[in-house]
């Protein structure tokens, strides 16, 4: 799929959604294709074939000389799943430009550079794999909860972290997002009201979105999720699930305390729900930081940890450590949805965790970020810029905008000059209207010299 054809794509969801909610009810006349191309930042081509595909679906009709018009009659069989899949096609757009890299400046970019992690450590075995014998092995679906000696090191890897569990009690997948779309298909239906935090990870909010399931949105503190905040919207909403990332926080950075862990526990204990516990910088973290898992032993937690932000997005591995019974429904559900996992794959992670060069890396990692982030809060400073959180842990830091600046406006300013930035309102659930907007930067890009001069005359525009 093109740029231009998921742009299009994106622009008929949210005008289907848009119809769909009563927003735009039937005999409005939709933007003039000059209007909407100036507003969503695409040519005028784009928005003709995106009202043409609305046009399509059933949703307008052309009135020649006149315009588009909404005509009210929507297609009933596909009301509910066009809903769902227009917001989480909206939520997913920061999520599309990481994976075709169509911008010069990365700023809001998910993931380290490539330099830092794949040539580091990968490219050896990946040679070793491919070329003759070494490597292959027999041509044959195997088991669907991953391979053996893989879940073997996982589970002396997290004894480290003094999370107790067996190689058969870890089940391996497709990477972090895998793991949750498995949970959220075997645990939740739609209606189900989930808690997750807020500001949390997007990704994780499109698929809820799209399971139809509605997301409650429980404040994220520097030190953790706001326990009272958490215990009134899960009386309140009587979720059964709470989605949380404790340390290193995608976007603002944050991590966990030991005695907020306690408190969320206590809370989860009186009130009957579980945790699935995101640990996706696990390996670049102490191995003895605040994890709800530690603390509470897979009891009522459910922990995700994957290598994508360590190794490679391209290696798509990920698993999840719970109890016995957990890990059989979902064993199941993997079965049922894409039979099983790459064995070729797992051997790669395999043979790289136990290579003595793993190690080094991470501590090569963890100073590239540490020099990063201090780079950056140097560089955001002289911008009159202040993060959040200034000594964060892993690549984000969280940006409160000056008054008078909008996210969303100031991220599609940016794009015309090739910069990618994600913003804040993505990655929240509830935002009130007096609240200022914020950014997720990587350190990595902060340096960027354009970056710099688009926020200083962005800053003195204001």
């Amino acid at each position: 799929m093109s740029a231009e054809d998921s742009k299009t794509d994106q622009i008929a969801a949210r005008i289907a959604l848009s119809i769909d909610e009563g927003v735009l009810p039937k005999g409005t006349k939709l933007r003039s294709l000059r209007a909407a191309a100036d507003a969503y930042g695409v040519s005028k081509n784009t928005v003709v074939e995106a009202y043409d595909r609305l046009v399509a679906r059933g949703y307008v009709e052309p009135r020649h000389g006149a315009g588009y018009y909404v005509t009210g009659i929507r297609p009933r069989s596909q009301d509910p799943v066009t809903a769902r899949q227009a917001e989480a096609v909206d939520i997913a757009t920061l999520l599309r430009e990481q994976l075709d890299h169509s911008f010069t400046t990365r700023l809001g970019e998910g993931r380290p550079p490539a330099e830092w992690v794949e040539g580091s450590v990968l490219k050896s075995h990946l040679r070793n794999i491919a070329s003759g014998q070494r490597g292959l092995f027999e041509h044959a679906y195997e088991s669907p909860i991953g391979y053996l000696p893989l879940r073997e090191t996982l589970s002396r890897t997290l004894d480290e972290r003094s999370i107790a569990v067996r190689p058969q009690n870890i089940l391996l997948t497709l990477g972090a997002n895998h793991a949750f779309d498995l949970i959220i298909r075997q645990y939740l239906r739609p209606g189900d009201a989930v808690l997750t935090d807020s500001p949390g990870y997007y990704p994780l909010f499109a698929k809820l979105k799209l399971a139809g399931t509605r997301l409650v949105g429980v404040r994220r503190g520097r030190n953790g999720p706001d326990p009272d905040d958490l215990a009134a919207k899960a009386q309140a909403s009587g979720a059964r699930f709470f989605f949380t990332q404790s340390l290193a926080h995608n976007p603002t950075g944050s991590s966990l305390t030991l005695g907020r862990a306690h408190d969320i526990l206590r809370i989860a204990e009186r009130l009957d729900f579980m945790i699935v516990e995101d640990d996706a910088f696990g390996d670049l973290m102490p191995a003895s930081a605040a994890r709800l898992a530690a603390l509470d032993q897979l009891r009522r937690v459910i922990y995700v940890g994957t290598f994508a932000k360590i190794l490679s997005a391209s290696l798509r591995v990920g698993y999840v450590a719970a109890s016995a019974d957990i890990i059989n429904h979902l064993v199941n559900m993997k079965m049922l949805t894409i039979v099983n996992s790459s064995g070729y794959v797992e051997r790669i992670v395999h043979t790289v965790l136990n290579d003595g060069h793993y190690r080094h890396h991470l501590k090569r990692l963890n100073g590239r970020i540490r020099d990063a982030q201090l780079a950056a809060v140097r560089t955001l400073r002289k911008l009159g810029l202040t993060p959040w959180i200034e000594e964060v842990d892993g690549y984000y830091l969280w940006i409160e905008l000056p008054e008078g600046l909008d996210d969303i406006e100031l991220t599609r300013r940016a794009a015309r000059e090739s910069i990618f930035l994600a913003p804040g309102s993505v990655f929240e659930i509830d935002r009130n209207p007096g609240d200022r907007g914020h950014l997720r930067l990587n350190v990595a890009y902060v340096g960027d010299p354009r970056c710099a001069s688009f926020f200083a005359r962005e800053l003195a525009a204001t």
